[in-house]
């Protein structure tokens, strides 16, 4: 029988009316056995941690991830665990990994989710042993977790596993009544297996990867909402959930996803979609959204939640390697033509696709993630060294020259040898107040193991705690500590149904251990680091020394002193499938 002593730690148990305490935590056989405000005593065989001026909190959730194929060969996730995540959802974006060839799951995936095919699609093939949802749960069982894993099954995954990948990509092809009996019932056998539910993608950015169906939209996209209504009926009667990703160009149909959560007459559907944050380019857009969002709650029984990054949005890019280019056809055009740089800057060149480059960059006020700001679009790294730390206007002034020449012209100079990055949403911090109290977001969206050279989001629970932090010593409060804790960890756990995400007796001891006092080093530079799994690749992350002194999983120390518990992701499994916990039959 394993033991473990926390003493003396600050406690925010997760739940927002518990106020903070300091007190004991009596470990045992991974579940807490006391939680006490008096200083308990234990044997010599119990494991002694001093948590004297640090924080314990729930381990955090991270309900937006895209570790699918990493946690095949490195599932300790270390890159969120060392962060005080303990618990992550994968099968988002309608892209699973459960039911399609290695082939065909990776052409789904890795375009789309910015992975290197040629290390997904290898790890496919050697791994994947399971056909069935109920498989991969079992295959994810034996695997030695180093935290806790739930899943949504993807709706591409789905569509193309039934209608074969060709026909799931033919726009105008329907599914047959057998197929869409066929696609229910393995939608209903993902519930039985522990599914959360299922994911879902209408923005036309996502694409196919691979020389088959290069360019393609994913499946789910070309589904229609007759086609997908058998699913939302069982998702609705069994009080699954719907994940969905709107169409980000018109975004006219994210108004479909909230009607669909709507309970008048009828039970509501749970229902989440990305993303709500402050978007530079678009300043309207979060009000607009919180509104509605508070509209189709409040009037017509919704339960419907955004999902919304606390930090800013920061991406890094290499030449035009960016989904965020997909959003407008000149920038589409470039995309495709990727893999022929003779093509593609031919085209570049051309002085008529310059004016419509130029067109679709003045459109003021044509819906956009991107903001197209070229004045703070900083270069990191160039060949030419005397332009790393400039923007692209300032480039452009020195040369005499219409900022997206510029671009192009040395996009087609240096290609990918040109790394850049820009913000492009919550850069105002005074808007966070609004952001992180808004009842109807779930704090999320970190498409962690995604976008592996694009973006590191890895710690947002910890940046959020800093900015609340940091608020309430200023005197400028944004919200309790202990409200923020919940934020991030058992509201999220109540909302999708998972047995995680709270220090009581008798839960399962998913914690952590902070410093408060090292918050200071909770950055928002990025640092990169290879994957061991992945050949090496090189990915960015994110480190904060000395913030997280201890992280258990199930009662096991995985982390301390800034490094992993020798065997964790190796050979001690200390991670659980997590179950969804719902209200349906």
């Amino acid at each position: 029988m394993s033991r473990t002593l926390i003493q003396r730690g600050l406690l925010f148990s997760g739940h927002p009316e518990e106020k903070r305490r300091l007190c004991d935590i009596l470990i045992e056989d991974k579940r807490i056995k006391q939680i006490s405000d008096e200083p308990l005593s234990v044997d010599d065989n119990t494991r002694v941690i001093n948590a004297d001026g640090k924080w314990v909190t729930p381990g955090f959730l991270d309900t937006h991830t895209h570790y699918d194929a990493e946690l095949l060969v490195s599932p300790a996730l270390k890159e969120s665990a060392r962060h005080g995540v303990t618990s992550v959802i994968m099968g988002s974006c309608s892209v699973s990994a459960v039911l399609n060839s290695p082939e065909d799951t990776s052409d789904m995936f890795t375009r789309v989710e910015a992975i290197p095919r040629d290390q997904m699609l290898p790890i496919m093939k050697e791994h994947k042993t399971w056909s069935t949802p109920a498989e991969w749960v079992e295959h994810v069982k034996t695997l030695p977790l180093g935290v806790n894993v739930a899943s949504f099954l993807g709706h591409s995954d789905l569509r193309a596993h039934v209608m074969g990948l060709s026909r799931s990509l033919k726009r105008g092809e329907r599914a047959t009544p057998d197929e869409q009996q066929k696609m229910n019932g393995l939608l209903d056998e993902a519930l039985d297996a522990g599914f959360l539910g299922l994911s879902t993608m209408d923005n036309p950015w996502d694409k196919m990867d691979g020389e088959r169906f290069w360019s393609k939209k994913t499946p789910s996209y070309y589904s229609t909402w007759k086609e997908r209504a058998p699913l939302i009926r069982t998702l609705r009667r069994r009080g699954a959930i719907l994940q969905g990703a709107p169409n980000l160009v018109t975004r006219i149909n994210a108004l479909v996803y909230m009607m669909k959560s709507t309970g008048l007459g009828r039970k509501p559907l749970k229902t989440t979609m990305i993303a709500m944050l402050d978007l530079i380019g678009d300043r309207w857009i979060m009000p607009i959204v919180g509104l509605g969002t508070r509209i189709f709650t409040h009037l017509f029984r919704a339960d419907f939640r955004m999902q919304s990054p606390p930090a800013p949005f920061t991406v890094y890019y290499d030449g035009v390697d960016s989904v965020m280019f997909e959003e407008f056809p000149s920038g589409e055009a470039i995309r495709h033509l990727a893999r022929d740089l003779e093509q593609r800057n031919e085209l570049i060149a051309d002085p008529s696709f310059r004016e419509q480059f130029k067109a679709e960059y003045r459109k003021r006020f044509a819906p956009k993630v991107w903001h197209r700001d070229l004045s703070i679009a900083y270069i990191l790294k160039c060949p030419d060294k005397e332009l790393v730390g400039k923007n692209f206007m300032d480039i452009a002034k020195e040369r005499g020259v219409h900022p997206v020449d510029a671009f192009l012209d040395l996009i087609i100079e240096y290609d990918k040898e040109i790394r850049w990055t820009t913000t492009i949403g919550n850069d105002r911090p005074e808007k966070y107040k609004k952001l992180y109290n808004y009842p109807y977001n779930l704090i999320s969206f970190s498409d962690a193991g995604a976008h592996l050279n694009n973006m590191a989001f890895y710690n947002f629970p910890l940046k959020m705690l800093k900015s609340v932090l940091d608020a309430e010593q200023a005197g400028k409060p944004i919200m309790s500590v202990e409200k923020c804790v919940w934020r991030v960890s058992k509201e999220q756990a109540d909302w999708f149904g998972l047995d995680c995400g709270y220090v009581a007796e008798g839960n399962v001891a998913d914690l952590n251990i902070l410093d408060p006092s090292m918050f200071g080093n909770i950055r928002e530079e990025v640092s990169e680091a290879p994957i061991d799994a992945f050949g090496g690749y090189i990915r960015l992350v994110n480190r904060a020394k000395g913030v997280v002194s201890h992280v258990l999983v199930g009662g096991e120390v995985i982390f301390e002193d800034d490094d992993f518990v020798e065997g964790i992701g190796t050979e001690k499994k200390v991670g659980r499938f997590l179950s969804a916990h719902r209200d349906g039959v």
